[in-house]
């Protein structure tokens, strides 16, 4: 005879195909009548129906397997191989006992039980942020309980303090290893000759993209280029306008337009040989124009006055001065009148009188009712 577990899967076997049959008959496209007396109702409706029947079913085949069988060899739709299949289980489930069958019953409201939850649907939360409880059916994995902690792992915390960990051994492992290896490739300063008179500065930010790391910015002396005299000289100050500083005597130019820094210092080049050509252009040496210093500042140096140095009779004159008050200080230590002041305040102290605190009693003030 037949466990209980293989006469629930053999009863199971032949309920397989019945609710995708009834499922996939309720989905068929329905002819609509131009004129219906029959209420309407919608697809989703039908689908939950449908849904619903297929659980009765499944019920009735744990409730009441013998009933069910009956009805199952009634309908004339089943193949002769599912009719004797029933057939074979109806008389197996005649001849089981009935100690037996409560057995079943009571293993049946078991798994009921247990695959209630399984069952249940999932609503989403309305107060819930865009519906995250909802599981999303265009994604390939399953994201349903990925959040749970299930004490089998660290906490993201945990994890985040881990990748810094890993990123403080990354570098360490480039200072000892890789770092190095670059004084292979360092060279010699050298410091720059007279025929190299302009002075280019660049920014990076080790390797990272960043829109100021195009700029380049050029600074040179009108006194350092070859070849110009101090006529030529001031209208070479006068053309650069506001970026002459004339507390330094430097004119600074930078240039950012465009993407690559080459670029840029490129076009700083050309530009300063345009003012040197203009400079030594003699038709017209701007000798009417003054030179406008007005966008700079003048910083005031406050120096010290050499009135306040300290000479040497001056050093010689304190000096004796400290050495008079040393000895008074020394001669009234010996005669008992000089004053502490540490010790006079700690004798203060311990003489002093404490008040003692008056109680103030809380409560009705003592006049007397009217």
């Amino acid at each position: 005879m037949a466990s209980p577990a293989n006469f629930l899967r053999l009863c199971l076997r032949p309920s397989r195909r019945l609710p995708t049959l009834r499922i996939a008959a309720l989905q068929q496209p329905v002819l609509h009548r131009p004129l219906s007396t029959t209420q309407w109702r919608s697809a989703a409706a039908d689908e939950n129906a449908g849904k619903e029947e297929a659980e009765d079913e499944i019920n009735e085949v744990f409730n009441n397997p013998g009933q069910y069988l009956s009805s199952f060899l009634r309908d004339e739709k089943i193949t002769e191989e599912e009719r004797q299949l029933a057939t074979r289980m109806l008389e197996d489930w005649q001849k089981v006992p009935p100690n037996m069958r409560k057995t079943i019953e009571k293993l049946t409201e078991e798994i009921t039980d247990a695959s209630a939850p399984l069952r249940r649907p999932v609503v989403p939360k309305r107060d819930s942020f865009w519906n995250s409880e909802e599981p999303d059916t265009d994604l390939i994995t399953d994201e349903v309980g990925e959040d749970d902690f299930e004490e089998d792992d660290i906490m993201a915390m945990g994890h985040a303090k881990l990748e810094e960990h890993r990123e403080f051994r990354e570098y360490a492992r480039i200072a000892v290893w890789e770092m190095p290896l670059l004084s292979k490739l360092a060279k010699p300063f050298q410091p720059p000759t007279e025929e190299q008179v302009l002075r280019f500065r660049y920014t990076t930010y080790m390797g990272e993209f960043h829109p100021a790391d195009r700029k380049v910015v050029v600074e040179f002396c009108p006194k350092d280029l070859p070849g110009l005299t101090e006529a030529q000289q001031l209208k070479l100050k006068k053309l650069a306008g506001a970026r002459y500083n004339p507390e330094k005597d430097i004119i600074k130019m930078s240039c950012e337009k465009f993407e690559h820094q080459a670029q840029n210092k490129r076009y700083l080049g050309d530009l300063v040989n345009k003012m040197i050509e203009t400079a030594k252009d003699p038709s017209d040496m701007f000798e009417d124009i003054p030179l406008d210093t007005r966008h700079h500042k003048f910083k005031q140096q406050i120096k010290f006055p050499k009135e306040w140095l300290l000479t040497e009779e001056r050093k010689k004159e304190l000096h004796e001065q400290r050495k008079q008050a040393l000895l008074l200080d020394e001669a009234k230590r010996t005669e008992g009148s000089l004053i502490d002041g540490v010790e006079t305040i700690q004798q203060a102290l311990l003489h002093a009188k404490v008040e003692e605190a008056v109680p103030v009693l809380r409560g009705r003030s003592g006049r007397g009712r009217r």
